[in-house]
């Protein structure tokens, strides 16, 4: 982890483990790439990741389930509460909670298709993780998916979360790839709009800005999962025309480091091979440089979208654990 000197601005990568190397070669059909068509991709993903299709055995526990919904600007959303054994459903108040995003080109996913690791970063941290299935691309774009995020926010701050023991000051956000993105964007309209900020972001290998220019663009382009070019196509599903993609609540990575000043902690994960990796750790970069509270771990010998692949390997479930224990310090350990 870099967390007391200056981060760089790009990541390395040594060997892609054996074991993720093993899920990709048994899955040779599965990518993230946007360029079949997208309605087979929701289905392929659903048929590998769904939490129905991993063995019993290979699920992580957790204390208790709730399946439950909340109205928002767009309607009804569907939310799924993984609560751990220390931060129960109760009124007493005093637990945290994670808003999670997930990952998928705003266009692929659901909560079934991330249950398996919440579930595990849940029971790991002790915070309550509220996974929500909010509106996808291209059928609902930019700033849908944003107004739901805000809402749950309020939601969680107020009677809601109240309902749930949470603590208004304990609500923080978080996702991957694309929920990282929104993560990001959401922290920044919320202090841009003066709105109770989160207490925190959990900014699992983000899409902070597109890869255009960066050398993991190049050297993860294809064959490890998310297709570099695929990213272009997932960006169009998102982006109503006229608002462009350098756009601050599109491209938080190509921000100012004086707009980037007095967001909320950070804590920022990426992986040796994947196309998002170095707009990611130049985002965790330009975070330091402007002055906020942030770490960053950097996984080398990982790719794209470990959080989903615990059930295949140890070494994703190592590094949600890690994630973990910095979800716990920020929401009960730093004064």
């Amino acid at each position: 982890m870099a967390s007391t000197t200056e981060f760089p601005t790009t990541g390395a990568r040594t060997a892609l483990h054996p074991e993720i190397q093993k899920f990709i070669a048994d899955n040779p059909s599965l990518h993230l790439e946007g360029e079949e068509d997208f309605h087979a991709e929701r289905r392929h993903h659903l048929q590998v990741f769904g939490f129905h299709s991993i063995p019993e055995e290979k699920r992580h526990p957790i204390h208790e389930v709730e399946f439950t919904a909340f109205r928002g600007p767009h309607g009804t959303s569907p939310i799924r509460v993984f609560y751990p054994k220390s931060a129960p459903k109760t009124g007493k108040g005093g637990n945290a909670a994670l808003i999670y995003f997930h990952g998928g080109g705003y266009t692929v996913g659901s909560v079934d298709e991330f249950e398996n690791g919440l579930r595990l970063l849940a029971e790991e941290s002790g915070v309550q993780v509220y996974g929500i299935d909010y509106r996808l691309a291209p059928e609902f774009r930019f700033p849908t998916q944003l107004d739901e995020y805000s809402s749950l926010i309020d939601a969680l701050q107020g009677d809601f979360g109240a309902s749930r023991g949470v603590a208004k000051d304990k609500v923080f956000g978080g996702g991957d790839s694309a929920g990282g993105n929104m993560t990001a964007a959401i922290a920044l309209r919320r202090r841009d709009s003066e709105l109770p900020n989160l207490a925190g972001q959990m900014l699992y290998y983000p899409e902070a800005r597109l890869p255009l220019d960066t050398p993991a663009a190049t050297e993860n382009n294809t064959g490890l999962y998310l297709e570099c070019d695929g990213i272009f196509s997932f960006a169009d599903h998102y982006l109503p025309r006229g608002v462009a993609p350098g756009f601050k609540y599109i491209s938080p990575g190509m921000q100012s480091l004086e707009y980037l000043k007095d967001v909320p902690p950070a804590r920022v994960y990426t992986s040796g091979f994947d196309p998002l990796r170095d707009v990611g750790v130049e985002y965790a970069h330009k975070l330091q440089k402007a002055g906020n509270d942030v770490q960053w771990r950097h996984f080398d010998h990982m790719t794209h979208g470990w959080l989903q692949m615990t059930a295949w390997s140890s070494e994703a479930t190592k590094a949600v654990k890690e994630s973990a224990r910095d979800m716990r310090e920020m929401a009960y350990e730093k004064s």
